[in-house]
């Protein structure tokens, strides 16, 4: 007998098993459930209401709590709780990591405003709005472009100094530098927010 011979007599078991499950759908299906019958739901309510009519449905409540088992590791479970080790681990990591300056120093910056081509006021609005949603958000770090100075009208920059100014004023704002020539040089400033 080779393996061609087998897969026929499979597929000879698979169609007969087919064709019997046809004929049995076939057949009528009779409910041996009298009319009317009470469901488990109206058995169970109609035997509390005897009980509580001849005032043993406390006794009976204390009798079926009594007879119930529960598993020692299940009821052990249910007092203490399952705590996952790992989670909290790496939980306090981030923690940690968080709180370490080098960290939040190399960090990437989680969001970023641009105050080119706006006046003193309008920037110091924008940046008192931003840093506001930024503390709500939850976020550590962020950037701060200011730009150099090199369009404003006059001799010194505008917008530097007063990005300085606002970051030793407001409360929610720590350490700053600026960032390397790819994120802007001397024309940004990134803030760690506290």
């Amino acid at each position: 007998m080779d393996f061609g011979d087998i897969l026929n007599q499979w597929n000879e078991v698979q169609k007969s098993e087919k064709q019997k499950a046809k004929e049995a759908s076939k057949k009528p299906q009779v409910s041996h459930k009298m009319a009317n019958a009470p469901t488990p739901e109206e058995k169970e309510a109609r035997r509390i209401a005897k009980l509580k009519a001849e005032g043993r449905f406390y006794e009976d409540q204390m009798e079926q709590d009594s007879k119930k088992t529960v598993n020692p590791m299940e009821l052990w479970l249910r007092r203490y709780g399952v705590t996952d080790k790992d989670k909290e681990a790496e939980v306090y990591e981030q923690r940690t990591r968080m709180e370490s300056r080098e960290y939040l120093r190399t960090m990437r910056p989680e969001a970023r405003i641009d105050l080119h081509g706006l006046t003193k006021d309008e920037a110091w609005d924008k940046l008192n709005y931003f840093v506001t949603d930024c503390v709500n958000r939850g976020l550590k770090k962020i950037l701060i472009v200011h730009g150099k100075g090199n369009h404003s009208h006059g001799s010194d920059p505008v917008l530097g100094p007063m990005v300085r100014t606002f970051i030793e004023r407001n409360p929610h704002l720590g350490t700053s530098g600026h960032p390397d020539h790819t994120q802007g040089g001397t024309g940004a400033t990134w803030v760690i927010l506290k």
